[in-house]
């Protein structure tokens, strides 16, 4: 029987368009991914200053990194999105094309504006754990 993840919404809190939480069947193994950033195969970071281009390039990415642990975005548990702006719009922006590339999976996600990224011209990055079923036992 496949295990599987399950994302808990509350009622008694605010709506919004993620669960609260996350809950994983004991027995699956948790994958902490790299933060997935906007580089592409030349290991440059395109689309210099544009938000929803270097999230939708993030989420590509880690859809690349979770299919060589043989997983995917449903696997996902909780991300963490880090957008290098001051001005809210930009955030809404990168977040609003993450949340599009997730679709009805909404997983518990932490939104976050910060000064500065790892790369040269760097503007969003995603932070993501996963759980899969264990394959070893």
């Amino acid at each position: 029987m496949s295990k599987k993840i399950s994302l808990i919404h509350s009622t008694n809190l605010a709506p919004v368009d993620y669960a609260y939480a996350g809950r994983i069947p004991s027995g699956m193994d948790l994958l902490f991914l790299a933060g997935a950033c906007p580089l592409n195969e030349e290991g440059k970071v395109p689309n210099l200053s544009d938000y929803e281009l270097q999230a939708k390039l993030c989420v590509d990415n880690l859809k690349e990194a979770l299919k060589e642990c043989e997983a995917s975005l449903e696997d996902i548990v909780y991300t963490r999105v880090l957008v290098a702006s001051q001005n809210r719009s930009d955030l809404v922006s990168a977040w609003e094309t993450i949340r599009k590339e997730f679709g009805d999976h909404d997983v518990p996600s932490t939104l976050s504006g910060v000064t500065v990224l790892g790369y040269t011209n760097q503007l969003v990055e995603i932070e993501a754990v996963a759980a899969v079923e264990n394959r070893t036992k």
